[in-house]
């Protein structure tokens, strides 16, 4: 019997996804395991993998349109199946899966009844502007459009209607720049628009999510915020230290965020109530610490999760780190490395902000905000004004879950760590 196979629901929050690239082309023989498509979600880029032996007799969808989850792409034949007769009109969707538990991948959909959609209609057309003046094209045509400077109006579409999907932007001859400006019009510009002009950017899955997460966050989480400064002159003496006995050995250099995110997880196993998080009715307090740390992408923000941090070496958290927020940048990262954090941070130092007060990524009760070290003067233990290097470090706590003083607990935990460095090397 013909397989249906479906747009897999690849995280807890995705309702649709970008299907990038077919693996697999109709005609070709498919075993349970084989990649038959790379999918991006709102969270990262996956690989969508086969449940059932067979040959792929026809895809529905283009590379690079967006698909709701549990709408049918693809038809599978089961070997020595012959190829079904009727090719019509695609039938309804089927209803998208019940959102995964917290922390627990989801499973991708299949339906094993013999439906076929429609094909995609690869006839070549010039793609048109539509009714508004906007060439038809992918989310993703356009992003590789501009950045390679491609003029979509000069591109032809394969895609449903005559849509440029992103191998048709691929196909293109590279730098085909968009038509010049009328002349006398105005030289300078602000980023790629003409002086004057406007554009609406359609949201990306990613950034539709965050958007949602972040206003149900700030109206139903009752935030309560600290702030406390903390002597990082000991840290970066002994981030010094590490490097000098590090050089000419080929380990990677600790960082500072090493550091910093190893206390935030020794503090929050000292504190153990702060890593927590509200359940309508009930508290769950958790027994490992897995740790969310917040890493920018380009259309939006990731948070990894380093598993049971509290019980990991500097070094371990510090490799560990590395791997993932390189997979999150190159949307390489699976649910389960994203998913079921218990506590997160969020660091923008590296900026040049010397302090902010972050969002808490619910269900989660806490997220630490990492300020820029910056130099000021400071009365020293003899009452004298020194040169010191201070570092501040905000909280944001749900106050459903984490008084104040509780949380004052926490941050004066990360304070005495951070001040005595040597204690994060044990």
């Amino acid at each position: 019997m013909p397989i249906s196979i479906e747009m897999p629901k690849l995280s807890d929050t995705m309702t649709e996804g970008v299907l990038l690239k077919w693996r697999k082309q109709p005609g070709d023989k498919v075993v349970m395991g084989d990649i038959l498509a790379e999918v991006e979600t709102d969270k990262a880029t996956m690989e969508m993998e086969a449940f059932d032996d067979g040959t792929l007799h026809k895809a529905y969808v283009a590379e690079g349109d967006k698909v709701a989850v549990g709408t049918r792409i693809a038809l599978l034949l089961e070997p020595g199946e012959a190829a079904p007769a009727d090719d019509g009109a695609p039938q309804a969707q089927a209803p998208a899966a019940k959102p995964a538990a917290p922390g627990a991948p989801a499973k991708p959909a299949r339906s094993a009844a013999p439906v076929e959609p429609a094909a995609v209609s690869a006839v070549p057309s010039v793609s048109a502007p539509t009714a508004s003046g906007r060439v038809k094209a992918s989310p993703l045509a356009r992003k590789i459009a501009a950045e390679t400077n491609i003029d979509l109006g000069s591109v032809r579409g394969t895609g449903p209607g005559g849509r440029i999907v992103r191998a048709d932007v691929l196909a293109a001859p590279a730098g085909a720049a968009p038509p010049a400006s009328a002349p006398g019009a105005p030289g300078v510009r602000v980023g790629d628009l003409p002086a004057g002009g406007e554009r609406r950017v359609s949201l990306s899955g990613m950034r539709r999510v965050i958007a949602e997460r972040l206003v149900a966050s700030k109206t139903q989480i009752p935030h309560f915020y600290l702030t406390i400064e903390v002597d990082a002159a000991p840290l970066l003496r002994a981030r010094a230290e590490l490097k000098t006995a590090g050089e000419g050995t080929g380990l990677d250099k600790i960082t500072i965020n090493d550091f910093i995110l190893r206390a935030a997880a020794i503090a929050a196993a000292r504190v153990p109530k702060v890593n927590a998080a509200w359940d309508g009715d009930a508290i769950i307090e958790y027994g490992s610490v897995h740790l969310a740390v917040a890493v920018a992408i380009e259309d939006g923000l990731l948070t990894p999760v380093i598993r049971d941090a509290h019980s990991k070496s500097l070094r371990q958290i510090s490799i560990e780190m590395k791997d993932l927020a390189t997979r999150a940048r190159s949307k390489k990262l699976k649910p389960e490395e994203y998913q079921g954090g218990s506590i997160s941070v969020s660091s923008l130092g590296q900026f040049g902000v010397e302090s902010f007060q972050a969002i808490i990524n619910p269900p989660q009760a806490l997220i630490l905000a990492i300020g820029a070290i910056t130099k000021k003067p400071v009365v020293s233990a003899q009452d004298e004004i020194v040169v010191g290097h201070r570092m501040k470090l905000g909280l944001s706590g749900d106050h459903r879950v984490i008084d104040g003083a509780l949380g004052a607990r926490y941050v004066g935990e990360i304070k005495k760590l951070i001040e005595n460095p040597a204690l994060l090397l044990v």
